[in-house]
């Protein structure tokens, strides 16, 4: 390894120590950058009844009462990683407002009839602008400084609807947290942000015999008092005698930053010759999921959520997937037990081989010995455990289940991105595209041992599913580094489920044009 005094002056290994890094790891990270990390090998699309389970509907009902077996006795908690900011939802809208100094809704329109994408997005913006949950909100900020909200609307004038709605002026949308944004209105009722609708949402598969309903929210630094200060408010109207929270939150640490090099990977620095050093991606929150010490975690995003009217199916399916896990890991605390008992029976060893064959798709080979195929499969069994749901893919841009091989021919399920895989593979890219299901961000883990110790996660990280990608600061490019996506690498030698859910069940907000599809209204 190159040595740290070649690379780094003394102020360097100041901010390197103060971020709570050691050299010696932004070593390894900037060689990262030139060794590359390799690709997976796709096998084959998982798809129904060849990797993805499909839950019979008679059986649905009978998981929920198995998830209550540990949601009853306050085993269970939801984790929500909620530090994404709102700007990406308001980048056409920001774009708009930086390069025009007036917008017209005709002169928009004619630009929507000429085919332009952009505009016809933001024509659908400024006929749906009163049915955003904010609405009202906005009206009330420009009536403050003695604008009518209505007229500007109605003779098409958005140049100071915008001000209002994106920058200080007014709400300030674009430097909120996505949590933080209104999005569905509840009429009479107060208009609910995501977290909000995460809470009403938790209490239905969460909540314990006590009532009480745990959540950990992880969340930008800048943003924590804020984000503090309204949940706190927040629970005095969903609060009731049966209905207790208990919310938590985390930061993600500087110390999970990675350096950003530049295009020949030496060290990049800012306009001032300071490193610079970015976010790790959200793999980086397998930290916060392991400091929790959780037992049974739901994981969801932010942004998926639905308002109270939508959420059967989502209640429906979050239990169906809570049940099978717990049910599975009881099968699995049994099997374990019988194999480290003295003098295991031959039977035993049997059973257990064909348990992790038929539910984890974990073949013991035959040729092996007795001793071996009993530590083979204690080694398996004694990992935690995710069931994910997957929901048909209808072409969301993201990540989906595969069948990964792995260098020692062995096979297992994965969740994968299209950065982890050769495109410029003929192969490699038909089976990408032959996806049948897309990852929704829908899961439940098991993150506990027989012995109810948490396991320590960051053993069963795969450090190879980092990626690079290029991205650019001060006019100049660099390349960032990003460890193993928290479901991709960072939960890759788990044992793994999926499951098949409802497109019911999956709706996120991406866009500020999300908002206006029907699943978001009234």
């Amino acid at each position: 390894m190159t040595k740290v005094g070649a690379v780094f002056a003394h102020e360097d290994l100041e901010q390197i120590r103060g971020m709570g890094l050691t050299p010696e790891k932004v070593l390894a990270q900037i060689e990262a950058f030139s060794k590359g990390f390799p690709f997976l090998q796709l096998d084959r699309p998982c798809t129904v009844q060849d990797g993805i389970e499909v839950l019979a509907p008679e059986h649905i009902a009978s998981y929920g009462e198995t998830l209550n077996r540990a949601r009853l006795p306050g085993r269970a908690m939801k984790f929500v990683p909620a530090s994404g900011a709102a700007s990406r939802m308001f980048r056409l809208l920001l774009a708009f407002h930086r390069e025009h100094e007036t917008i017209r809704a005709q002169e928009v329109a004619a630009g929507a009839q000429k085919g332009d994408p952009d505009c016809k997005d933001m024509l659908r913006f400024m006929k749906g602008i009163k049915a955003f949950a904010f609405y009202e909100d906005l009206k009330a900020v420009m009536a403050r400084d003695g604008l009518d909200a209505e007229s500007l609307i109605r003779n098409g004038e958005f140049k100071e609807i915008l001000e209002y709605l994106l920058t200080s002026k007014g709400l300030d949308l674009t430097n909120l947290p996505k949590g933080l944004i209104k999005f569905h209105d509840y009429g009479e009722l107060a208009s609910r942000t995501p977290f909000e609708e995460h809470l009403v949402e938790a209490v239905e598969y969460v909540r314990d015999q006590r009532g009480r309903t745990r959540l950990h929210f992880t969340v930008s630094p800048e943003h924590e008092g804020k984000i503090k200060r309204y949940i706190e408010t927040a629970l005095r109207r969903f609060e009731r005698p049966d209905v207790l929270f208990d919310v938590a939150f985390s930061t993600q640490s500087p110390s999970t930053d990675t350096i950003a090099v530049d295009m020949d990977n030496k060290p990049f620095r800012d306009d001032r010759g300071r490193l610079v050093f970015r976010p790790g991606g959200h793999g980086v929150l397998l930290e916060n999921l392991d400091r929790l010490g959780g037992d049974i975690v739901f994981i969801k995003n932010i942004d998926n959520v639905l308002p109270d009217h939508r959420k059967e199916d989502t209640y429906i399916f979050k239990k169906a997937l809570g049940g099978l896990l717990v049910g599975l890991q009881e099968k699995v605390f049994f099997h374990l037990g019988n194999l480290l008992a003295a003098g295991v029976e031959d039977i035993r060893v049997r059973e257990a081989s064909a348990f992790a064959r038929e539910h984890l798709a974990f073949p013991v080979p035959e040729e092996l010995s007795r001793e071996e195929k009993i530590a083979r499969l204690v080694s398996r069994l004694n990992r935690p455990i995710r069931v994910c749901g997957m929901v048909k893919n209808e072409g969301e841009p993201g990540g989906g289940p595969f069948w990964v091989r792995h260098k020692d021919g062995t096979l297992s399920r994965q969740i994968v991105e299209a950065s982890q895989v050769d495109m410029n593979s003929p192969g490699q890219r038909k089976i990408w595209e032959s996806s049948t299901h897309f990852n929704p961000v829908d899961l439940v883990c098991a993150l506990r041992d027989r012995q109810g110790k948490p396991f320590p996660l960051q053993e069963f990280v795969d450090p190879d599913t980092g990626f690079i990608s290029t991205k650019s600061m001060e006019g100049r490019d660099l390349k960032a580094l990003e460890v193993p996506g928290l479901w991709n690498g960072a939960m890759a030698r788990w044992n793994t489920v999926f499951v098949e859910v409802p497109l019911s069940t999956f709706s996120p907000v991406k866009t500020l044009l999300d908002l206006l599809r029907k699943e978001h209204q009234p």
